[in-house]
Formats: structure tokens, C-alpha cells, sequence
């Protein structure tokens, strides 16, 4: 069978990944990581059969670089900087910073080096995972059954506009990249969501879409920023800070929703002073309980004084249509909001998705970890770690 690359330009990936790259460039370059590939459920064919060719993928994406007219699309970006792009210009990477391997039926995947030069390869592992492991199934009758699922989400958003209007608008977002059933699948759908649905559908995470389709590119940090600053010489306790601090100095009120779970919403929310407060625009919720989330952030906002109708509420943690719909109902009265579906949007074809990750775990030598919101969601490889970085910011086990 013929080689089919299936990642064909460095834009086609989250729009984070450049946004917390530029920082790490920035004040960090000398930062080293590794990121680790984790599957979260049991799939109908084992991964570590698709070893070698996800190692023929990599050999590709590790030859491509940025085209001018890429280059430029990213320079375009107003809270994009100059002397990023030219990073970016010479950049491309690395084959020995990545290596995938199969131990039995598990599929091992691991990027290590200079963290600049490691972190983009998240995004791209995990979509060549996905559509690797997509194409052993039947496409033509995944792609019919993904239609008729996105006919109905059309028709469901449809009849939601006849309903008497809140005083905030319902927008949603693709966030679909990592788990997306391949590449042409997700253009297909975001294009056909911009195109039926403009009042509500409002972007797409990924960057080349973004660029094609004239649409908004969605995005600002994920975990990894965050767990960084538990390696970079801060005191523990104050890693939060520190992270949310040299965003605000980069970015200057732009990129202004801040991700709440690296230890947990109440040990963020206890760093989310006045100050913080009122330079971010919002926050993102990416595991919990999003009503129980969402009630913790509106009455911190109230206690400090700041009118909830001023900032946003994002919600990103495996949701669909109707979750969004009713997380709508009960907020779009009080706060502005946003919807980012993922899997939902561009997996939803009959077949069950894979569950997987691949998360940052050590920086300059140190273990990092995430306390998720969700039990399920917590990663930490060194358990000694994950206890005291529990004990520090006070989180139950």
C-alpha cells in the first residue's frame, strides 16, 4: 500500500500550541521536557501494531517545514511577534526528539529534548494515531453514519433558535483535532458548520482550517504551560502565579482565558486574585462537574466585585450539542459563554473513539503532573511527586 502522509502542513494543529510555544521561546528556551503518550481505553485493534507506521509519519512530519504563505498567515495574528516567526522559519522537527515503539499489543510513544523544539509534536501524534487507526475500519459507511450524526446536530441547533433569546449568545468552537477520524473528515464538518450554521458556529481550533476557511482560530493554554512553572525554579505553591503572570507580560490582554484545573478549580481559584481577575477575560473548564465549575467561578467573580456579564465562561470537557445546549440554559443568563466540542464534532462517525493523551511529565529533569477536576483525568508518573504537590496545594487523594 502506498505511503499517505496524513500530515501535510505544520498549521494543522491546535492553535495553543503556537500560543504557549512563543512564551516557552521566549522565557524558557533552555527548558528541557519529555511528553508521553498514554491510551486511556481498551480499542477494538491494538495500537502497537500500527508502530511502524506511525515511525513512517513521523519520518514525514519531521522533513516538512513552514511555507511563506503559512508564515504569514501566523504573522497575520495580531499577539503573533516577529522574531517567533522567524524562529518558526528555520524551525522543523527533529527526528531523534521523538521515537514510537510497540511493547505487545501497547503503542509507546515518547518526545524528549529542548522543550521548543519537542512540545509541537502533540497534536500531530495524536492525529496520526487516530487516522491510522481509523483506516483499518470500513470509511465509506463511517463517513455516511458521520453525516447523518451531523445533519441531526444541524437540526437540533435549528430548533434551538426558535427559543426566546438569553441575554448572552450560544457560540461553540471546534476543538477536534487530536481526535478526529481524519484530516479531510474534519475540514468537511467545520466547513459545513460555518457554512449552516453561522449565528452559533464561531471557529476552529486548528490553525489551517482556520486560515482556508476564513474562519476565527480558537485557543490559548493548555495544561502543559501551566505544569511547566512546577519545574522552572518557582516555589511550588507558586507555580500558578508565576505561569499566569508571564502570560499577562507576553500576551497584554490579549488570549485572555485562563485553564483552571492543573491542581484542581479551588486551589486555582485561591491564586486567582483581584489582579488576575481583571486582566483575563475569562476561564476555561476542562474537567468536573462544568454547573458545579461554573457556579465556583461566577461566585468568585461576584465576591471580588466583577460583573460576571463582563467576562466568559468556557467550556471544553468532552461535551456535545445537548450539554452545551443545557449548560446554556442554566448560565447564558448570568455570563458570556463558549463551547468547545471536540470528539463529538469530528469522531462521531459510529465507531468508538480512542481515549488517548500525550502529556507533558517531566521538565529539566523534575517530575510534573496535572490534578485534574476528574479522578480520571489526573497524570502524574512519580507518585512521591503527586503527594506532596497534592499536600501543597491542599487536594484530597
Amino acid at each position: 500500500m502506498a505511503f499517505a502522509p496524513i500530515i501535510t502542513s505544520l498549521l494543522d494543529t491546535d492553535l495553543y500550541k503556537f500560543t504557549m510555544w512563543q512564551p516557552m521561546l521566549h522565557r524558557h528556551p533552555e527548558a528541557r521536557a519529555l511528553y508521553r503518550f498514554v491510551l486511556r481505553n481498551t480499542p477494538q485493534y491494538p495500537l502497537g501494531d500500527l508502530a511502524d507506521e506511525v515511525n513512517a509519519q513521523l519520518d514525514h512530519l519531521c522533513a516538512l517545514h513552514f511555507r511563506e504563505d503559512e508564515l504569514a498567515f501566523l504573522a497575520s495574528l495580531r499577539f503573533i511577534k516577529p522574531d517567533f516567526v522567524d524562529f518558526l522559519r528555520i524551525f522543523h522537527f527533529q527526528r531523534a526528539f521523538v521515537r514510537a515503539w510497540a511493547e505487545g499489543d501497547a503503542l509507546h510513544v515518547e518526545a524528549r529534548g529542548p522543550q521548543v523544539h519537542v512540545m509541537g509534536f502533540e497534536i500531530f501524534v495524536l492525529a496520526i494515531v487516530n487516522e491510522l487507526h481509523f483506516r483499518r475500519f470500513d470509511r465509506e459507511r463511517a463517513l455516511a453514519e458521520g453525516r447523518k450524526r451531523l445533519a441531526d446536530k444541524i437540526a437540533q441547533l435549528r430548533a434551538f433558535a426558535l427559543e426566546p433569546p438569553r441575554a448572552h449568545p450560544f457560540e461553540f468552537f471546534d476543538f477536534g483535532v487530536r481526535r478526529r477520524f481524519g484530516r479531510e473528515w474534519q475540514r468537511e464538518v467545520v466547513a459545513t458548520l460555518a457554512r449552516e450554521l453561522p449565528a452559533y458556529f464561531k471557529g476552529t481550533s486548528n490553525v489551517l482550517l482556520a486560515r482556508d476557511l476564513g474562519l476565527v482560530p480558537i485557543g490559548t493554554m493548555g495544561h502543559e504551560y501551566l505544569q511547566t512553572f512546577q519545574a522552572t525554579g518557582v516555589r511550588l505553591r507558586d507555580f500558578q502565579r508565576a505561569a499566569l503572570e508571564e502570560w499577562v507580560q507576553e500576551y497584554r490582554g490579549d488570549l485572555g482565558i485562563a485553564l483552571t484545573d492543573t491542581v484542581g478549580m479551588d486551589a486555582f481559584l485561591a491564586d486567582f486574585d483581584l489582579y488576575f481577575a481583571k486582566l483575563f477575560e475569562g476561564l476555561r473548564q476542562d474537567s468536573g462537574d462544568p454547573v458545579a465549575w461554573g457556579e465556583k467561578a461566577l461566585a468568585h467573580y461576584d465576591k471580588l466585585r466583577i460583573n460576571a456579564h463582563d467576562k466568559r465562561l468556557v467550556f471544553s470537557d468532552s461535551l456535545d450539542i445537548p450539554k452545551a445546549l443545557a449548560l446554556y440554559g442554566h448560565f447564558g443568563d448570568r455570563v458570556a459563554m463558549g463551547f468547545g466540542i471536540g470528539t463529538n464534532l469530528t469522531n462521531d462517525v459510529g465507531l468508538a473513539p480512542l481515549n488517548i493523551v500525550m502529556k507533558l511529565v517531566e521538565v529539566n529533569g523534575q517530575p510534573v503532573a496535572k490534578l485534574s477536576d476528574a479522578p480520571g483525568k489526573t497524570l502524574a508518573t512519580d507518585a512521591t511527586f503527586l503527594a506532596y504537590l497534592r499536600q501543597v496545594f491542599g487536594v484530597a487523594s
